[in-house]
């Protein structure tokens, strides 16, 4: 089993909301600093939201701050993101990494990753 497995993706209309889940195998996720990216064919991957280590604190983007929320589901070993008042521009494929040390947006500080769930907002 991949460390770091997505679900939760799926077909939701403008306004709606999903709660994606990055589930870890082999590691205690409270223990990692866990990030959410989403990548759009032909653009560079985006960072979204990142949890720090056992909840220290936590970061978004500008794009989806307000609107999405990024947590511990600690009985799953999982993180994860709740989307609120969706937009056709989240649509993508979210992507939950595990960072080295630190939240970052810089992908370069990530050295687990999953294979991502499709989310489409669309009507």
């Amino acid at each position: 089993q991949a460390p770091l497995e997505e679900s939760g993706g799926g077909l939701v209309q403008p306004g709606g909301t999903l709660t994606l889940s990055c589930e870890a195998s082999g590691f205690n996720i409270r223990y990692s600093p866990i990030a959410w990216f989403r990548q759009v064919p032909g653009k560079d991957r985006e960072y979204v939201a990142c949890i720090n280590k056992l909840d220290e604190w936590t970061t978004y983007s500008a794009s989806v701050r307000g609107r999405f929320t990024i947590s511990r589901d600690n009985a799953k070993n999982a993180v994860d993101l709740q989307m609120t008042s969706l937009k056709a521009e989240d649509t993508g494929n979210y992507i939950c990494a595990r960072a080295v040390e630190f939240c970052g947006d810089d992908e370069f500080g990530y050295n687990f990753w999953g294979r991502g769930t499709q989310v489409t907002v669309s009507s």
